[in-house]
């Protein structure tokens, strides 16, 4: 292949198309028949990252989890009652009953250690490094808990484990690291 550069040929003034010498040659682009690829020095930053070059995955499953404890701020704020109706479908007897003798009975004490425990599993998993393997454990036992509640939970609950086990598997890959 062969490389091009235009040089000013001394005394003449004058641009003309020469061949470099090696110590000149300095590649800015590769020419194909097909397209024009950046030279290898300017090669595509791998995967996306956010801004501090930290995986991506972990940072969103956890800002995830950040907002729904947010949402249960809320919910306990206005009205505890709202999650009264949640366990009625229990796949088990012993979830109906602990849902409406234990649960129900403060519900806002429950609620908030529940939005607790959503903060803790977000703030693992924005934090990364070794805590982001203990995040990751925490949304997957979520997940496979909430399968008790109901066939309903079900249609959730089984695609998004599959998406949580697949960005686990890819942030845990990386080191979790941030």
């Amino acid at each position: 292949m062969l490389v091009r550069q235009l040089t000013e040929e001394p005394g003449d003034g004058a641009r003309s198309p020469r061949r470099a010498r090696p110590h000149q040659r300095q590649v800015t682009a590769v020419r194909t028949p097909i397209t024009t690829l950046p030279a290898p020095d300017r090669a595509l930053a791998p995967g996306p990252q956010d801004h501090h070059g930290r995986p991506w995955e972990g940072l969103a499953v956890g800002c995830f989890y950040l907002c729904m404890a947010g949402v249960h701020i809320g919910l306990v704020a206005s009205d505890p009652q709202v999650y009264d109706g949640f366990g009625e479908q229990g796949l088990f007897a012993f979830v109906r009953e602990g849902w409406d003798s234990v649960f129900m009975a403060a519900p806002a004490v429950w609620a908030s250690l529940l939005l607790v425990g959503e903060l803790l599993i977000g703030a693992l998993l924005v934090v990364g490094g070794r805590w982001a393997v203990w995040g990751w454990t925490a949304v997957v036992l979520f997940h496979l808990l909430l399968l008790l509640f109901g066939w309903w939970v079900w249609l959730y609950v089984v695609p998004a484990l599959a998406v949580v086990l697949l960005l686990a598997r890819r942030d845990l890959a990386r080191g979790g690291r941030r």
